[in-house]
């Protein structure tokens, strides 16, 4: 089954344009951000809005069809964070620079970890290189989102 434009639509405002798990935002993307299957098809998901979640292609791509991931802290495997029943403030924040995110709970650090909401590459493609730019630019982090202080 085909996603029609109206779903599209509805999950790409429903999420503010933001990538609804790193919270990149979609018009300082490149390319338009994919609708996931937050419980994949692959897994008797289905095209239900409920179930779509915008996704920037890195999350997504790196996101496949895991629903869990682990906790480094405790070493348990934790459901990742689904943004249709969790708020993101509440297991991530920004850290002071605005530059990584910091998982505040074992949901916010095994997604961070399995999605690599942070990579350590200093390169040109990085995350953390795009987001100084935004920074710079004033677009990031998203207004409402917390951020650790200093």
């Amino acid at each position: 089954m085909t996603i029609n434009a109206s779903t599209r639509r509805i999950v790409r405002q429903r999420a503010n344009h933001l990538c609804e798990y790193c919270h990149s935002s979609e018009e300082a993307s490149t390319t338009r951000f994919t609708l996931d299957h937050r419980q994949p098809k692959s897994l008797e998901g289905s095209d239900d809005v409920d179930n779509l979640v915008l996704a920037c292609h890195r999350c997504n791509m790196r996101r496949y069809n895991f629903t869990a991931g682990t906790d480094r802290e405790t070493g348990c495997t934790v459901p990742l964070f689904n943004p249709r029943l969790q708020l993101w403030s509440e297991h991530f924040s920004w850290s002071a620079d605005g530059l990584r995110i910091v998982g505040l709970t074992a949901i916010g650090r095994a997604t961070c970890d399995r999605l690599d909401m942070n990579d350590d590459e200093h390169d040109e493609g990085s995350i953390i290189g795009a987001r100084r730019l935004w920074i710079r630019g004033g677009w990031h982090p998203p207004q409402d989102d917390p951020i650790l202080p200093d």
